[in-house]
Formats: C-alpha cells, sequence, structure tokens
C-alpha cells in the first residue's frame, strides 16, 4: 500500500485570472477575444508584453514565478510582463504589467523589439520593452514570490528560465541591446 500525500504536500491549484484577452490571426491582426482560459485550452495566438527591467549596472531583475502561476509555475522570469487584453494597446499593457508586478511606475519604457514565440502550445507575438529601474521593487505576491538581479549571461545560464522570456532576452542579445558580463547575484530588494 503506497501513502496517498496529504493535502498539505499537494502543489496549489493554478490560479487563471478571469480576463478578455486579445485575440490575432497568424499575422498579428486582432481577431477577436477570448477569457484567458479558453485562450489557454485552444492554444489561441495572442499579444504579449516582456519588459526586461536592467540596473545602471546592465544587470537583469530574475523574477521567480509563484507556485499559483498557470503556466509554468515557480519558473524564473528574465522580463516582467504578460498578456495584451482585449482592446489594449501594447505599450498600456506593458505598463500596466510593470507596475502590477514589480511596482515600478513612471519611468520611461523604450520599445525594443517585435518577436514570435510558438512553441509548448504557447503561441505569442511578444512585445519586447526595456527599462532602467534602480530604485525598491513591489512584489506582486500573487505572481512574483522573488526577485534578484544578474547579468544577462548569468541570467540565461539559469535552469528554469521560463522560454518565451528566454528567447526575449536572446533577442535583444542578439540585437546587442544588452551587454553580457559575469556578476554573482543580488537581492532584488
Amino acid at each position: 500500500m503506497t501513502a496517498q500525500p496529504s493535502p498539505a504536500d499537494a502543489p496549489p491549484e493554478p490560479v487563471i485570472a478571469d480576463e478578455q484577452i486579445q485575440l490575432v490571426d497568424t499575422r498579428n491582426r486582432p481577431c477577436g477575444s477570448a477569457p484567458r482560459a479558453a485562450m489557454r485550452r485552444f492554444r489561441f495566438w495572442h499579444r504579449a508584453t516582456y519588459i526586461v527591467v536592467h540596473n545602471a549596472r546592465g544587470e537583469l531583475c530574475v523574477q521567480r514565478r509563484t507556485l499559483t502561476k498557470e503556466v509554468f509555475p515557480g519558473g524564473l522570469d528574465l522580463a516582467a510582463g504578460g498578456v495584451v487584453g482585449a482592446g489594449e494597446a501594447v505599450h498600456v499593457a506593458a505598463r500596466r504589467e510593470l507596475a502590477e508586478e514589480l511596482g515600478i511606475r513612471g519611468v520611461p519604457l523604450r520599445h525594443a523589439l517585435e518577436f514570435v514565440h510558438a512553441e509548448r502550445g504557447n503561441h505569442i507575438f511578444g512585445s519586447v520593452f526595456l527599462v532602467q529601474h534602480d530604485g525598491p521593487l513591489i512584489l506582486q505576491a500573487e505572481e512574483v514570490a522573488d526577485a534578484f538581479w544578474l547579468s544577462p549571461d548569468a541570467a540565461l545560464a539559469l535552469e528554469g528560465v521560463t522560454p518565451d522570456t528566454r528567447q526575449a532576452v536572446e533577442a535583444l542579445r542578439a540585437a546587442g541591446e544588452l551587454e553580457s558580463g559575469d556578476e554573482p547575484p543580488r537581492a532584488a530588494r
């Protein structure tokens, strides 16, 4: 007879926000909206923002996702961001996500590039922004468990990085938008 895990040992149930997501076709043209759960279930094409936060030393803010995230729970994000809401402009979504996840407001965002991420059932047109921030972070408890600073090379070398944020940072580096370097991690707060 095998022991059954107790409810306290079970991982937390993922939380799927009840919001309408902007759907797009395979050419990134808006074609309707759907609840987030339907977008995930049917693997619809959609838009997402990726805000790569760096400090004056060029280190990236790396976020550990909470265990209740619907996709890649407990994984590492190399960018703040998320899906674009129905009818929402990409730059507005980027500002919203940056404020929600890290508490960063009133800083200039610079649009850096666009990319397509189509793997593991995700179909995303990604918009990548850069922001420099050296102040404190206010982490969104529902989504961000921890944050710390690493050089781009060290961040990309981590195991458990979400594939879409890895692709975004690799694209930035390939475009000459990020310097490398290899310093030990520092606490983000």
